[in-house]
């Protein structure tokens, strides 16, 4: 059997300026792409705490099987413990990346007679595990609690709500206590995908649902590694009874390879850093605001995060606009469509702790001048 069956999906994509494809970050391009907010992942102090703590131990580059069988060992079981403790969990378990975790998570923890309501916004992972579930699911417009209670009043069975506290493609944070208060009236399990909030929000990164002393509202957090805290991996925080289920039943958990001992080193290591960081969170928020006064003229979407969204309908525009940016050296890409609904195509702009006034007002000001 040939491929040629798929030369014409990939034929309309491209006719649609909607083809994905491969590139390597070009060299001394201005970071404005990445989720590495606090730039851990390209930190000194990073490197040398791992390997202050894979010289502590003797240690393997490979976990060597599923947790099941051979890949499970004591520090990976501590780093649960201590991330659970962290973040105001009575357990977590760890898996390879967000995308396993919500996977993980939502295919198996709901059940047929059950009912998923989740924001209309909520991401691909979260979507993907609910299909695999047997659950009956409805989406409520995004962030929109009265649409939510609407939902609720629909809903059978054991009845799980599903929200990120950031929100990856708009920025805007979760109207939390309101979407709590709800859950709690309609007795409804909250689940919470704290992916783009780890690391940079609250006095220790430790998110918007303590930040909020919510902790014990929630049924279950994800927290992923791979963004503010510079490696890879994500936990699920939950009680120790969701914590025995997910080993039992949680197939992506099951079925894989283990996260190695040298992956665990740098998860702690960020733990062992970040918190500490506020500094850098300081600098973040000021950097945020500078870009917010600088495009009062655009079409920008509320957003106090790292993530600042600039409308640009339609591909072509979308295109030609990160072009501008990237040839004056600044690596900003464009979320085109079908990523994105037609029409509300964007430049996601992605602001750190390591980028400066400067390279701000740069950007600001090519966006001002080519809108």
């Amino acid at each position: 059997m040939n491929d040629t069956f798929l030369q014409s999906q990939l034929e309309q994509r491209s006719t649609q300026h909607a083809l994905r494809e491969l590139k390597l970050p070009a060299p001394h391009m201005v970071d404005f792409c990445s989720n590495d907010y606090l730039g851990l992942a390209r930190s000194a102090a990073m490197q040398e705490a791992v390997h202050t703590l894979l010289m502590e131990r003797p240690y393997m580059h490979g976990s060597t099987g599923s947790r099941l069988l051979a890949g499970n060992y004591a520090w990976i079981e501590e780093a649960e413990s201590n991330l659970a403790a962290f973040h105001a969990a009575p357990a977590g378990l760890i898996y390879n990346s967000g995308y396993d975790a919500n996977v993980g998570l939502f295919s198996c923890v709901p059940q047929k007679e059950d009912t998923v309501i989740y924001d209309q916004l909520i991401h691909a992972s979260i979507r993907d595990g609910i299909r695999l579930s047997r659950a009956q699911s409805f989406s409520f417009f995004h962030n929109d609690v009265g649409d939510l209670e609407k939902k609720l009043r629909r809903a059978t069975g054991n009845i799980f709500v599903a929200v990120e506290s950031v929100y990856s493609m708009d920025g805007d944070m979760a109207p939390l206590q309101l979407i709590a208060a709800a859950c709690e009236k309609a007795g409804a399990a909250l689940i919470v995908d704290e992916a783009h909030a780890t690391g940079v929000i609250g006095q220790q990164g430790e998110g918007l649902v303590q930040a909020l002393g919510l902790a014990d509202a929630c049924f279950a957090r994800v927290h992923t590694f791979g963004k503010a805290l510079g490696c890879h991996g994500a936990i699920v925080l939950g009680s120790e009874l969701l914590r025995a289920y997910l080993v039992n039943f949680s197939r992506s958990f099951i079925y894989t390879t283990a996260l190695p001992p040298t992956a665990i080193a740098a998860v702690m290591a960020s733990y062992n850093l970040f918190p500490y960081m506020r500094t850098s969170r300081e600098n973040l928020a000021a950097l945020i605001a500078r870009f917010r006064q600088s495009t009062a003229g655009l079409q920008v979407l509320p957003s106090e995060t790292p993530i600042q969204i600039v409308m640009t309908p339609g591909n072509e525009c979308t295109r030609r606009q990160a072009a501008i940016l990237q040839e004056a050296g600044l690596d900003v890409r464009p979320i085109l469509h079908p990523t994105v609904p037609k029409g509300q195509e964007r430049l996601r702009i992605v602001l750190h702790s390591f980028n400066t006034p400067e390279e701000v007002d740069r950007c600001t000001q090519l966006l001002t001048a080519n809108s």
